[in-house]
């Protein structure tokens, strides 16, 4: 899990820590007054476990500290939405989720994206996506099966790249434009569309040689604006907006920046593996 949000869930813990000492309450008492085995108490004061709205309310009601609740319950909302398991966003369908991304990219003025071993969302052809799709559904089963629908809503996306004053900069590891998805013919079109893309004058199309040392570019990310990054990891979906993480983020990416070939430089990288 991300450090963000153990760091989070620490710092409620910590919270809820200083709320039993006010009331002069030991961990066992607290634990006795709620009807917890003590470890309970432990575990959450630690950032170990997370509590339920339901233990912040009994948290309150021992320690005699009703007016913080809300607090505690928004804190709590908060730290639930930093980290999303697969399962539960695409219990509404695969669609619903790039809905989400629809109105998130729509919002932001600078998008920046990394990936290390796939194309971005926004760069992907129809076929390239659909096979994404399917192989995440196979891995992540449940919800709608609503795959064409999901692609039909990801082009629908590629719309932010052309209009407004939007800026993008995508850095992708040359690394992703071998890695077969799908088919070998799909990815002959991938590599084609990303050559029509940068010679789009809002994108930034950087490619990773697979020659120069990248090491900090362990797993892909999105920043939009300053205000938000979001990671994909294989079971969940994490957005962090702690400012000091974002920053480690934007020097991550500006890192795998300036290794990236860029222009011409990238196009030709693209076209030597193949289009």
């Amino acid at each position: 899990m991300s450090n963000g949000v153990g760091q989070a869930r620490a710092a409620l813990g910590a919270r809820l820590r200083e709320l039993r000492r006010d009331a002069r309450l030991s961990g066992k008492q607290l634990a006795e007054a709620c009807g917890w085995h003590p470890a309970k108490v432990s575990r959450i004061e630690l950032g170990k476990q997370q509590p339920s709205e339901d233990d912040l309310l009994a948290w309150c009601r021992a320690t005699d500290s009703p007016l913080v609740y809300d607090d505690l319950v928004a804190t709590l909302r908060n730290l639930q939405s930093m980290y999303l398991e697969w399962r539960r966003v695409v219990a509404s369908g695969r669609a619903h989720r790039q809905r989400q991304s629809l109105e998130i990219e729509g919002r932001a003025q600078y998008i920046r994206w990394f990936e290390s071993w796939v194309v971005p969302g926004l760069l992907q052809t129809p076929e390239y996506a659909a096979a994404m799709l399917t192989t995440c559904r196979a891995l992540v089963p449940g919800g709608r099966d609503d795959i064409a629908e999901a692609v039909a809503v990801r082009m629908s996306r590629q719309r932010v790249l052309r209009t407004g004053r939007r800026r993008f900069s995508f850095v992708i590891g040359e690394a992703a434009l071998h890695q077969t998805v799908g088919s070998s013919e799909i990815m002959v079109e991938q590599r084609r569309a990303l050559i029509e893309h940068a010679a789009n004058p809002r994108i930034d199309l950087g490619i990773v040689p697979a020659t120069v040392d990248a090491s900090v570019g362990s797993h892909g990310f999105a920043i939009f604006d300053a205000e938000r990054v979001m990671v994909e990891t294989i079971s969940a979906e994490l957005t962090i907006t702690r400012p000091s993480e974002i920053a480690i983020y934007a020097d991550a990416f500006a890192i795998m920046h300036g290794l990236a070939r860029h222009g011409a430089g990238a196009v030709d990288l693209i076209a030597r593996i193949g289009v």
